[in-house]
């Protein structure tokens, strides 16, 4: 394999990484958002990957690329709570509050971020290695 084609792969993966860290980050931010009715409450977001197998010469494979399909909303419910006193309570008194699980995305973002830096660590290597071949050259 290239070092080409381990740039790319890496790249797509830190891509995928971003966008999964985004979503955290808003699903974070809206954690604690509150709706008088369910249709209008926050629903955590999820980005769902794929891996692309990418065709080097002939039949031979040069690796697989990640991509983003989409964000699909979790399709767990909302929160609900009695409080009457609440501005935004329905007229049965209550709040819907987001699906949002805050351990949970605090987890994602923790694994999120180790896999950037794992692909920030690749990337660095193969640059190491390119340098290395460089100097080699001049020999």
């Amino acid at each position: 394999m290239s070092f080409r084609a381990i740039a790319q792969i890496a790249g797509s993966a830190m891509s995928a990484q971003t966008v999964r860290l985004n979503t955290i980050s808003s699903n974070l931010a809206n954690a604690q958002s509150a709706a008088g009715t369910e249709a209008d409450g926050y629903r955590a977001r999820k980005p769902v990957f794929a891996a692309i197998a990418q065709l080097g010469q002939g039949t031979q494979s040069a690796g697989s690329r990640v991509q983003v399909l989409d964000v699909v909303q979790s399709p767990e419910p909302l929160r609900r709570v009695h409080e009457p006193d609440h501005p935004l309570a329905n007229a049965d008194g209550d709040v819907f509050y987001s699906n949002v699980n805050s351990v949970a995305e605090m987890t994602d973002m923790l694994s999120a971020s180790r896999a950037f830096e794992t692909n920030v660590e690749v990337l660095s290597r193969v640059k190491s290695m390119q340098a290395s071949l460089l100097r080699l050259g001049e020999s």
